[in-house]
């Protein structure tokens, strides 16, 4: 199953984002991500993050994204974890 996460910035947490930007990298890339990218404000500052990944049901997603270094550093102000369906451009 596909899972989607959306977390959006505490106010003013642009530097956490970015000290901890390298390591939320690198757990993507090691972790089950289908899809991901930074939510962008006007001026293009990046405000939060969009991930898709396969997890065996929810409490398995929210689990795999608590290990997220963006969470570890307490850089949401919000966050939801919910299933998701992936129609089209889904690679065959």
């Amino acid at each position: 199953m596909q899972f989607v996460f959306y977390g959006y910035d505490k106010k003013d947490h642009l530097p956490v984002r970015m000290e901890n930007r390298p390591a939320h990298v690198s757990w993507l890339k090691s972790s089950p991500c289908l899809l991901a990218g930074p939510l962008l404000i006007d001026d293009g500052d990046m405000c939060g993050s969009m991930v898709v990944m396969e997890a065996d049901d929810l409490e398995s997603a929210e689990a795999l994204f608590a290990q997220d270094p963006y969470a570890q550093a307490d850089l949401f102000e919000t966050s939801s974890v919910t299933q998701w369906n992936w129609v089209i451009g889904k690679p065959e």
